[in-house]
């Protein structure tokens, strides 16, 4: 029987939390992508400090203690899915109070916080208007919600390479940025910025590149990815339609990100 998620071909957040609990520990050593991402984000923030702020989706914590740094008498709540992210991230600190729970149905009072910072996380949620909600729901009017996200487009040249060698999927499943656009002008939240930029990363190798993927815990995890392990005839196939792509660099890998700023005008 095939849930919501699978009919809409975004993955199971279950499977999402249980896949970045496991990466908790290996998460911070490959994630420049998401270190590079979140600074970017960081840059959009309104200069007007918070007095409570959210990082939701906080990972293991690294934005969250930049948070704390950045906003030194702003209360911080760090919030995410994935239990053993929060387990890693406690003990480094940075939030008042770092919580287990889901961007679409938030375990906060109404009108509680004056920013929310989320940053590569919302991409998992199946539902974005019932993140929107909530982010108007928990906003104070002033209070501004500051995500950066993943569209269409990411990982692209590994999609084309897996569809050259067979029909399954291989690559995780992302919104088009149209769908970010239309859903953030229904939201009720003003949009301050909203805007889509590639980043292109370069690897020596195929397996570099999928074993970062493994150790962010953001390898394939959508319905109807092949079961079992793949042959070693289909990973050779797989490694020549991607040599294909090869640039002076290195193999590329590009990421359509997603920047948003939206306020709560009442």
């Amino acid at each position: 029987m095939t849930d919501w998620h699978e009919q809409n071909g975004l993955p199971d957040k279950r499977r999402v939390a249980a896949s970045f609990s496991r990466a908790a520990a290996s998460y911070d050593s490959v994630a420049a992508l998401q270190r590079d991402v979140g600074i970017e984000l960081l840059a959009r923030l309104p200069v007007q400090p918070p007095q409570r702020w959210l990082d939701l989706g906080c990972g293991t914590g690294h934005f969250s203690r930049v948070l704390a740094t950045r906003f030194p008498q702003a209360e911080g709540i760090a919030l995410d899915l994935a239990e053993g992210m929060l387990q890693h991230a406690r003990p480094l600190g940075g939030a008042q109070r770092f919580v287990a729970g889901d961007a679409e149905s938030l375990p906060l009072r109404d009108g509680c916080l004056d920013l929310i910072y989320t940053s590569l996380a919302v991409q998992w949620c199946a539902d974005f208007t019932a993140v929107l909600d909530e982010a108007h729901r928990v906003l104070r009017p002033g209070g501004v919600l500051a995500f950066s996200s993943l569209c269409v487009g990411t990982l692209q040249e590994l999609r084309d390479s897996w569809q050259a060698v067979d029909g399954f999927v291989h690559v995780n499943r992302f919104r088009r940025f149209a769908d970010y656009q239309q859903l953030c002008a229904e939201s009720g939240l003003h949009g301050v910025s909203l805007e889509r930029r590639a980043k292109v990363l370069h690897f020596p190798d195929l397996r570099v590149l999928t074993h970062e993927l493994k150790a962010l815990g953001a390898h394939n995890l959508n319905p109807g990815r092949p079961g079992g392990l793949t042959g070693r005839a289909r990973i050779r196939a797989l490694v020549d339609a991607y040599e294909r792509f090869r640039q002076p660099a290195g193999l590329p890998a590009t990421y359509q990100v997603v920047y948003g700023v939206l306020r709560k005008e009442y």
